[in-house]
């Protein structure tokens, strides 16, 4: 169950239909999907419509701005964004929400959270990025602090992995990949949610990812990273349970076989003095400045 009142479409007056308007299923048709998602788009206000009798009708103008992209997408996280006026819908705090059904291990509910944001134009980058990163962010918080007990934590981990393995096709682009990128989880670091995500992340970007897991010994990076077509680089993302010497190992393991640049992140880094210190070339904080860094090695391969 979701918390919270049920968002209504914008209605009008039963019988009043707005000028120019065509019935939802011939929107349906404009927009290439399932008339129940044409419907979902209603009931969710992603595109206002008016009930005349028993029929949906929508403007032309509010169906073309939904299909060219131009149309509100829902905000996620956090409070209304100052100077929000009348009408303007609240944001959805998707993330507390999906955070209770993950520690309940209930993958179906937290499923249906996801597909609410998705039907309500939240893009699945931001889904990641806005959702599902920090869902699990405040359970690993929650864990450190005691709210938390391992079994749940396990439970939620489980849970979000089956989420990102329904969301990662959405991620695949089409056409020539921009270079290879490698990405795992250090020795003893059994955390394999946040690779995931970048993972997929790192695909949506262009990129053809090459994903090792949690606790990765330094001969896979080693492996994965000679057998790669056009490397860009490694990525190792240490949430906890490695200890810095594994760490240091993988990194020049990398260094010492394949001499690719290792971008090293993850909470049990912490910042870039301590990822240089252990060797890498890179430090990224959080999954935007991970698109960004590989982004920018992309670019400088292909300029070499």
């Amino acid at each position: 169950m979701l918390n919270g009142p049920r968002e209504r479409a914008p209605i009008g007056p039963r019988g009043a239909v707005p000028s120019e308007s065509i019935p939802l299923t011939e929107a349906a048709e404009r927009l290439g999907v399932h008339y129940m998602t044409a419907y979902r788009y209603v009931r969710t206000g992603r595109l206002p419509a008016t009930k005349a009798g028993s029929e949906w009708r929508v403007r032309v103008s509010d169906v073309d701005a939904l299909a060219s992209g131009r149309a509100g997408s829902a905000a996620v996280g956090g409070p209304p964004p100052a100077g929000a006026g009348k009408g303007r819908r609240r944001r959805n705090d998707y993330h507390v929400r999906l955070e209770d059904r993950l520690l309940a291990g209930d993958e179906a509910g937290a499923w249906v959270i996801i597909e609410n944001a998705l039907t309500a134009g939240v893009e699945p980058e931001d889904v990641y990025l806005e959702v599902l990163g920090p869902a699990m962010e405040r359970i690993g918080d929650d864990w450190a602090n005691g709210k938390v007990s391992v079994a749940e934590e396990h439970r939620a981990s489980v849970v979000m992995l089956r989420l990102i393995g329904r969301l990662g096709p959405r991620f695949s682009r089409r056409g020539r990949k921009r270079g290879a990128v490698v990405v795992g989880a250090p020795p003893g670091d059994h955390h394999g949610v946040p690779v995931a995500l970048a993972a997929d992340l790192l695909r949506g970007t262009g990129f053809t990812v090459v994903d090792l897991g949690a606790d990765t010994p330094a001969a896979s990076f080693v492996d994965a990273a000679r057998t790669a077509e056009r490397l860009i680089g490694v990525g190792i993302s240490s949430t906890n349970g490695s200890t810095p010497e594994a760490i240091a190992e993988a990194v020049a393991a990398v260094h010492a076989e394949i001499g690719c640049p290792v971008v090293l992140g993850g909470r049990a880094v912490g910042d870039r003095d301590t990822a240089l210190a252990l060797g890498a070339d890179e430090f990224t904080a959080d999954a935007h400045e991970l698109i960004r860094v590989f982004d920018r090695l992309a670019e400088a391969r292909r300029a070499s």
